[in-house]
């Protein structure tokens, strides 16, 4: 009965028109808890995200892994219920809760109808404040976090990832997952998760957003409530991570019919005044391997080199790369190589074109309204604003200073951007004709 109680409500609020002009409203609860907020009291239903920045930065030395495995915990009991009573008690309820780390935040999400917002609010705090870290739910959890690792020792496309982070970043928790190496998830112990849950998740680095029914008030109440329990402050956030990425191609030979290429360069910080025209430029370049970008023309349309290729912007909280990836067949891995880094030197000193800049325009603003077609998705999006550093009223202007790039600024900002001569790339496979070394001239 509760999946389909939630089944319809989802299909209520896919029934909404899309708008990107909502209105935020900013809250700040009566312990200070600050929190941005679209009431849509139409139905009956909330939607809450909630992001502590740090994230797996804030692994300890030597316990790589712990905060990744104390979030996979939140959820495996909780006070006095233990993994199978809390999960029976979350379903009695209709009520959603997501739990997930990346190496800048931990982020929380949870889906309630009014009617059970304060028992459904109970058994989240107990999740965030009161998790119980259970013997049984540590070794399951840690097994399932093992297989992800032992499945990412076999995909050359996650080798040839994380040799560029490590080759970017060195020793800095971004140069390395955030599950940890086999060894240093097995040597974890309760009291690491204890301490990475103390470390993650404080006040002082919690950011809201709330979508639904519920008012200012009630949602500040809600809030003191929900996270007044944690610690007043966590532990401290590291500083800015050096960008080290020499140019270059590496080769890690790896057995079968195909090589994985990735690739990239140093890039540019979220809160660069050219952030949103390099976004804009690089959607031209390859962003989200959609057919028409310039990658995806020179490699797949007109040669048939690979059946994919995408670049974004990893605008990390203390530092910034371009990144991307295809997967090529062994044989031609040296052709495919050498068109990307011709590609790459042609947005650098070319440009954009009038008609692709009028074309990516009309691209970014028409999908802009499709991220707010539900609560769901609204409050994952003020979230990410919040992190990022946006003000409440950014979506109001967005797709209005996307319409404000000129020609110019775009071509100034690809010439920016985009360093052939930066360029390092990491070759997964047998690939004929590619070395490990410095890039060689272009044709």
């Amino acid at each position: 009965m509760t999946r389909i109680v939630l089944g319809l409500v989802a299909a209520l609020l896919f029934a909404l028109p899309l708008r990107a002009g909502v209105a935020v409203e900013e809250v700040t609860s009566p312990g200070g808890i600050r929190a941005w907020l679209v009431a849509e009291p139409e139905i009956p239903f909330v939607a809450l995200e909630i992001g502590f920045r740090g994230g797996s930065s804030l692994d300890p030395g030597g316990a790589r892994g712990a905060v990744r495995l104390m979030v996979g915990l939140l959820e495996e009991g909780a006070g006095e219920r233990d993994a199978r009573a809390f999960a029976e008690a979350r379903e009695a309820l209709a009520a959603e809760f997501g739990f997930d780390v990346d190496a800048d935040s931990v982020t929380v999400s949870a889906r309630f109808l009014t009617e059970n917002r304060d028992e459904a609010t109970a058994l989240l705090r107990d999740a965030l404040t009161a998790p119980r870290f259970d013997a049984e739910a540590i070794e399951r959890v840690r097994g399932q976090v093992a297989a992800s690792i032992r499945a990412d020792s076999q995909d050359p496309g996650t080798l040839a990832y994380w040799a560029l982070l490590a080759a970017a970043f060195g020793s800095d928790p971004y140069g390395s997952s955030d599950t940890g190496s086999a060894e240093s998830l097995a040597a974890l112990t309760r009291d690491d998760l204890v301490a990475a849950h103390g470390a993650a998740l404080a006040r002082d680095r919690v950011h809201v957003a709330a979508v639904g029914d519920i008012t200012g008030p009630e949602l500040g109440r809600l809030l003191d409530d929900l996270l007044g329990g944690l610690p007043a402050t966590g532990a401290p956030l590291p500083g800015p991570a050096a960008v080290a990425l020499a140019p270059g191609i590496t080769v890690q030979p790896f057995a079968g019919p195909q090589s994985a290429v990735v690739f990239g360069q140093p890039g540019i910080d979220k809160d660069d005044p050219d952030f949103l025209v390099a976004f804009v430029v690089n959607e031209v370049m390859g962003q989200g391997a959609r057919f028409g970008t310039r990658l995806m023309a020179a490699l797949r349309e007109e040669r048939g080199l690979t059946y994919g290729v995408d670049t974004s912007l990893y605008a990390f909280d203390r530092g910034a790369l371009i990144v991307g990836g295809f997967q090529t067949a062994n044989g031609r891995a040296a052709e495919a190589v050498a068109v990307l880094r011709t590609e790459w030197a042609r947005i650098a000193t070319a440009g954009l074109t009038a008609e692709e800049l009028a074309a990516i325009k009309t691209y970014a603003t028409g999908e802009y309204p499709l991220r707010f077609d539900g609560n769901g998705r609204i409050a994952a999006n003020l979230l990410a604003m919040q992190l990022d550093g946006r003000p409440a009223d950014y979506i109001l202007h967005r797709n209005g200073l996307v319409e404000a790039i000129t020609l110019e600024e775009a071509n100034r900002v690809a010439a920016r951007l985009y360093d052939p001569a930066a360029l390092r790339i990491v070759v997964v496979g047998e690939p004929a004709g590619v070395v490990t070394g410095p890039l060689p001239p272009l044709p």
